[in-house]
């Protein structure tokens, strides 16, 4: 594989990330030089909060496996090959997965931003492996979930499958059922609607009848993912971010009267909540016993089920649907794929790694020590989502149920520019019509000229 040098910083990223497979080699000793995959080598880039060996979950306090586990799996199942792992972290993952492409460091990614990396021929498609493999089928995963991934590639005017579902991750509305009982005031139904949560949190702010304590009815980030909570709350009026998927016919909607609502509802929504939604300060209550919010928009299952059992809280939360337009869509489609490389010299080998990602042991590994949400049907039958049925319940509907494919420019400078702009109406330094009119302006700018 080739390799360039591509910066003294992420070199010192990839030579540390490097060390790290390093030390997982002796995990799992195999023969190399027999076997099927005799002398055959692939590198996976991990995104998020894998780790290489077993630690400890901040979390739930107890010992979670690593991914050397994976490791030895997929080489028992293949003699004679050998996989490493490059893990990163969450934050710069596009730029980070940028120059890795570029100097060829890995033959599989993670690669949450499939639409902007496929149109530029870096990936393999992967119907041609899906046609010549009879023991695959698209049929195990969840609804909805290769369809989100699909994309457009460099040549073709269609989408189609660069990416496999690694990953799942969907939005929801959570709730505080004991806030709500002390309230006296009715549980969200499981399709709320923007007026009913409005409602209920306005009569639960304010002194708790109960303990008297300040409470708050809603609260919701007014930074980094405020761009995804008013694309859900236009979706709910059956309005829409915009349209087109490939770059030349994308056309936006920020600037919608669907949209304008939504942000006017969010400035009046913030008058209901602790201050600081912004910098995301006022709900560090959340998820403790003495929690003093009812409703929490835009959550995600990684952040919600595990945590609250952890914290004796499972009952006592409630989830409901982000808000669904007529034909019952609506909520951000997220999560990862996996892709192979268009330059790896090993693409046999790493679809074998695809597939393995997407089988049972790795997605049970994943839910049960990574703390991520599985991908494949079969898992609303483990007993470790069992566990948590409450929960994973309406998390499984909701993974199945969002807008799809995946908003194309969610991973790209349009969502920075449209979080930018409701920052500014939050903080009172444009009204919403002002800040969505220069959304709208700068993000066709930046497609026209990208």
């Amino acid at each position: 594989m080739k390799k360039m040098m591509i910066g003294c910083l992420f070199a010192m990223f990839l030579l540390v990330a490097g060390c790290s497979s390093n030390e997982t080699d002796g995990a799992a000793e195999t023969d190399k030089t027999t076997g099927e995959w005799a002398g055959q080598e692939i590198t996976v880039q991990l995104i998020g909060d894998f780790a290489e060996e077993e630690t400890t979950n901040p979390i739930t306090g107890e010992r979670t496996k690593g991914v050397s586990v994976l490791k030895e799996e997929f080489e028992k199942q293949h003699p004679g090959a050998t996989v490493n792992f490059i893990i990163m972290p969450w934050e710069g993952y596009t730029e980070k997965t940028q120059a890795m492409l570029t100097s060829g460091e890995a033959d599989v990614y993670q690669m949450p931003g499939i639409a902007d990396f496929a149109p530029k021929g870096v990936l393999e498609p992967l119907q041609p492996f899906i046609d010549n493999d009879p023991e695959f089928s698209l049929d195990v995963f969840i609804e909805k979930q290769i369809e989100g991934w699909k994309v457009i590639g460099p040549e073709s005017e269609e989408l189609e499958i660069y990416g496999m579902p690694f990953l799942a991750d969907a939005r929801f509305i959570t709730y505080d059922k004991t806030l709500f009982d002390q309230w006296g005031v009715e549980y969200l139904s499981d399709y709320p609607t923007m007026e009913e949560v409005a409602e209920k949190a306005k009569q639960m702010t304010g002194e708790n009848p109960e303990t008297g304590e300040q409470n708050y009815g809603i609260f919701f980030r007014g930074d980094w993912s405020s761009a995804f909570t008013l694309i859900n709350l236009a979706e709910g009026q059956n309005g829409q971010w915009g349209t087109g998927f490939a770059w030349d016919e994308v056309e936006f909607a920020f600037d919608s009267e669907e949209m304008n609502n939504g942000l006017n509802w969010l400035l009046e929504m913030s008058e209901y909540a602790p201050e600081g939604i912004v910098s995301n300060q006022g709900n560090e209550k959340w998820l403790t016993k003495e929690n003093n919010i009812a409703i929490m928009m835009n959550q995600g299952p990684g952040d919600t089920v595990v945590p609250a059992y952890a914290q004796g809280l499972g009952e006592r939360l409630g989830i409901a649907q982000e808000f669904k337009n007529d034909e019952g869509v609506g909520g951000l489609f997220a999560g990862s794929p996996t892709t192979i490389a268009k330059d790896s010299d090993n693409k046999e080998l790493a679809w074998e790694w695809i597939k393995f990602s997407v089988s049972e042991f790795t997605q049970k590994y994943i839910f049960e020590e990574a703390n991520a949400m599985p991908a494949i049907e079969a898992a609303k039958e483990w007993e470790s989502t069992k566990e948590y049925s409450n929960l994973m319940e309406p998390v499984f509907e909701a993974i199945s149920s969002p807008w799809t494919p995946r908003y194309p420019w969610g991973s790209s400078q349009p969502r920075f520019i449209l979080t930018s702009e409701i920052e500014a109406a939050l903080t009172g330094q444009r009204n919403a019509d002002e800040a969505l009119q220069k959304a709208q302006e700068e993000s066709t700018a930046w497609v026209e000229n990208r």
